[in-house]
C-alpha cells in the first residue's frame, strides 16, 4: 500500500501553552487543545482557529456565531472571527469550504487572554497541516458522509435567508420521482447536503454508464430520488435490482409495497429500460433494507453499502454513511449476495444458508475488514459477537445508531453497560430518547443526545431553520470501538443493530479494523453529537433568565464567578473529553 499522509498531526511549536493535535476525517477535521500546564489563568478566555487552504497565501478565521456581552450587557448581533470571538471549548469541528483541495491544510490555533477593560491579547500560536482531500484508502476502501444539518444554522445561514428553502425538496404533496425544484439555490444546496457520499455514489453510476462491459446489480429499499433511477435507466439491461415492497398495517398510500408509491413507479420504468426478469420486488423476511450498488466492468470494479438509501432524505436531509469496496474479488462478494437474495426471494431460511450471510474477509490490501450479508440464522447471527465487542471496550465508544430506543436485546443491554462502566468514555447519538440510558451516570457519561426542536425566534445572530421534512434525521448505524487505540474497530451498514436486522432484513454489515477509518467516523459522531448538545442549549438558554447564549468574560475578583474552562477540569465527562481528543502520545 502506497505511503498515505497520516490522519493524526501535532502542533509542533513547544514555546506555545497549549498542545495541539488534528485529526482527518472525510471532507473534515477535528482539532484538539489542551494546555500544557495544571489550568489555563483566569484570563484565558478561549482559543482563535484560522486556517490557509492548500497552496494558499492567508490565513481565513473560522467564526463564531456567540461573542462576549458589551458594556451595556449586548449581544453583537454579528458573527464575528475567532480572534474577536474565540472558541471556548477544547476541540472544534471544521469543514472546510473546498474538501477536495490537493495538499495540505494548514490550521493555526491561538490562545487568546482579555484584560480588566475587556481588551483582547494573544499568545504564542501552534500550527499544523493536514491533507483530507481523496480517498480514504485510494483505490482500496473509501469512507463517504452525506451532510445531513438541514436542521441547522450553517443550513439556514446559506440556503433560507428569504425562508424559501422548503422548496429544495419535494413537499407531500409533490411526487419525488418527478420533482424539479424551482429554487434558484437547489443545486448548490443539493451539492451541500450531499457531500461526499452523493459524489461517490453518482461517479460510481456515471461510470457504469460509459462502459458498455459494465454489469450493476443493485438492493434498494428507499428508491425516489429522480437522478438515481435516471441513471439506473441508462443502463438498460446491464442492470438488475432487487426493490423493497414491504407494507405496513394497516396499509399506507406511500408504503414501498403500495401501487402508488415511489418504488413501484420506479419498478415500472425500470421494467421497460431493464426487461421484467431483471427487476424484482420482495421484502425478505420483513425488509429489503440493503442499499448496496456493485458494479464490475472493463474499467471498475467497485461495490458500496452503508446506511444511503437512494432517496431525497437519504442523500440530503440525513446523517447517513456510505463504504466503498474496489476489486473485483470484493465486489464479487455483492453479486454472489445478489444473486442467492434473488433466488430466495422473501425467504429468509433459504437466504440464511448461503455463504453470504456469514461473515467473510473483504481481503483488502493492509486492511483488516469483513462483511456479512442478512437475513441470517441461528448459527451465523451476528448480534452476539458485536455485543462481546462492545463489552470488550477498553478506552471510548461512540455510536450513532437510529432507532436504538426501539432495538431491545444484547447491543442495548451492551451499550447500557459499556456507558455504565467507570473509565470508558461514551457519546452516543440516537433518533429518540432511550430507556436506561436518559440520566448522567457516576463517572460522567452524558446520555444518549436526539434531536432537539427546531431553532425559532431567536435573536441575531441566529436565524430561523427549516424542517427538511417530517421523519427522522439521524440515519446512522455505526458503533466506533476504541478509536485511540491500535485495536480500533467500527461497526457499520444498513443493519440497524436488531433482531430483525439480523434474523428478517435484507442488510449489509460491515466490520473495519482500522484507525484511520476508525477515526473518520470517530469525528462524523462527535461532530452530530456537538450539533445536537449545541441545540440543546440555545433551547434551554431561551427558556433561562438569560434567555441567550454568550462568551463568557474572566470570572471578577472578590466573587464566586468561574472562568468558561472550569467544568473542563472538574467535570469527570468534560475532563475527561478534554484529554482524550488533544492527547499527544
Amino acid at each position: 500500500m502506497a505511503t498515505l499522509p497520516p490522519f493524526e498531526v501535532y502542533g509542533s511549536n513547544n514555546s506555545a501553552l497549549f498542545t495541539l493535535k488534528i485529526f482527518r476525517g472525510e471532507g473534515m477535521v477535528l482539532l484538539g487543545m489542551d494546555w500544557r500546564e495544571a489550568e489555563p489563568p483566569l484570563n484565558f478566555v478561549g482559543f482563535a482557529i484560522e486556517y490557509k487552504e492548500p497552496a494558499g497565501a492567508q490565513f481565513y478565521p473560522l467564526d463564531n456565531r456567540l461573542s462576549f456581552l458589551d458594556n451595556k450587557g449586548n449581544v453583537n448581533p454579528n458573527i464575528l472571527s475567532t480572534r474577536l470571538s474565540p472558541i471556548q471549548k477544547f476541540r472544534w469541528t471544521h469543514f472546510p469550504y473546498h474538501p477536495d483541495l490537493e495538499g495540505d491544510y494548514t490550521y493555526r490555533v491561538t490562545p487568546v487572554f482579555m484584560d480588566g477593560d475587556s481588551k483582547l491579547s494573544y499568545g504564542e500560536s501552534q500550527e499544523a497541516g493536514i491533507a483530507i482531500q481523496g480517498e480514504t484508502y485510494p483505490g482500496i476502501l473509501n469512507i463517504a458522509f452525506t451532510r445531513g444539518f438541514v436542521a441547522s444554522q450553517a443550513f439556514s445561514q446559506r440556503f433560507n435567508k428569504d425562508g424559501n428553502a422548503a422548496t429544495i425538496l419535494p413537499g407531500d404533496n409533490d411526487a419525488p420521482l418527478t420533482y424539479v425544484s424551482p429554487n434558484p439555490l437547489a443545486t448548490q444546496a443539493l451539492e451541500w447536503m450531499g457531500f461526499e457520499a452523493r459524489k461517490v455514489i453518482s461517479d460510481i453510476l456515471d461510470a457504469a454508464i460509459a462502459d458498455p462491459s459494465a454489469q450493476v446489480r443493485v438492493t434498494a429499499y428507499d428508491l425516489n430520488l429522480p437522478e438515481i433511477v435516471d441513471k439506473l435507466e441508462q443502463l438498460g439491461t446491464r442492470l438488475k435490482i432487487i426493490i423493497d415492497n414491504s407494507v405496513s398495517k394497516p396499509q399506507k398510500p406511500n408504503d414501498h409495497g403500495a401501487s402508488t408509491s415511489s418504488e413501484t413507479a420506479a419498478e415500472n420504468r425500470l421494467v421497460v429500460s431493464a426487461g421484467r426478469d431483471h427487476v424484482q420486488r420482495q421484502y425478505c423476511g420483513d425488509l429489503q433494507h440493503g442499499k448496496t450498488i456493485a458494479v464490475i466492468g472493463n474499467n471498475q470494479s467497485v461495490a458500496f453499502g452503508g446506511s444511503t438509501n437512494f432517496s431525497w432524505r437519504g442523500f440530503f436531509v440525513q446523517n447517513n454513511n456510505t463504504a466503498v469496496v474496489y476489486g473485483k474479488e470484493q465486489v464479487q462478494l455483492f453479486f454472489d449476495n445478489f444473486d442467492n437474495l434473488y433466488a430466495n426471494p422473501d425467504n429468509p431460511s433459504g437466504f440464511s444458508k448461503t455463504a453470504s450471510a456469514k461473515w467473510t474477509d473483504l481481503g483488502l490490501n493492509g486492511i483488516k475488514a469483513s462483511i456479512a450479508f442478512s437475513p441470517h440464522n441461528s448459527t451465523n447471527a451476528c448480534l452476539q459477537g458485536i455485543a462481546d465487542s462492545i463489552d470488550g471496550t477498553t478506552s471510548s465508544f461512540l455510536f450513532s445508531l437510529a432507532f436504538l430506543y426501539q432495538t431491545k436485546g444484547v447491543i442495548r443491554d451492551a451499550v447500557i453497560k459499556v456507558t455504565n462502566t467507570p473509565g470508558r468514555f461514551v457519546y452516543g447519538i440516537s433518533d429518540k430518547k432511550v430507556g436506561g440510558l436518559d440520566l448522567k451516570v457516576p463517572d460522567g457519561n452524558l446520555p444518549v443526545a436526539f434531536p432537539a426542536a427546531l431553532i425559532k425566534n431567536v435573536p441575531q445572530p441566529y436565524v430561523p431553520e427549516t424542517t427538511g421534512g417530517s421523519g427522522i434525521r439521524m440515519h446512522h448505524k455505526f458503533v466506533v470501538i476504541d478509536f485511540d487505540k491500535p485495536a480500533a474497530k467500527v461497526y457499520l451498514g444498513s443493519h440497524n443493530f436488531s433482531i430483525s436486522a439480523d434474523l428478517k432484513n435484507g442488510e449489509n454489515l460491515w466490520l473495519i479494523e482500522d484507525r484511520r477509518v476508525a477515526v473518520a467516523y470517530m469525528i462524523e459522531a462527535v461532530s452530530m453529537f456537538d450539533h445536537y448538545e449545541w441545540r440543546d442549549a440555545v433551547q434551554n438558554a431561551k427558556k433561562s433568565s438569560a434567555g441567550r447564549l454568550f462568551l463568557k468574560k474572566p470570572p471578577v475578583a472578590g466573587t464566586t464567578d468561574q472562568p468558561w474552562w472550569k467544568e473542563d477540569y472538574t467535570d469527570p465527562q468534560k475532563l475527561a473529553d478534554r484529554i482524550l481528543f488533544s492527547k499527544v502520545v
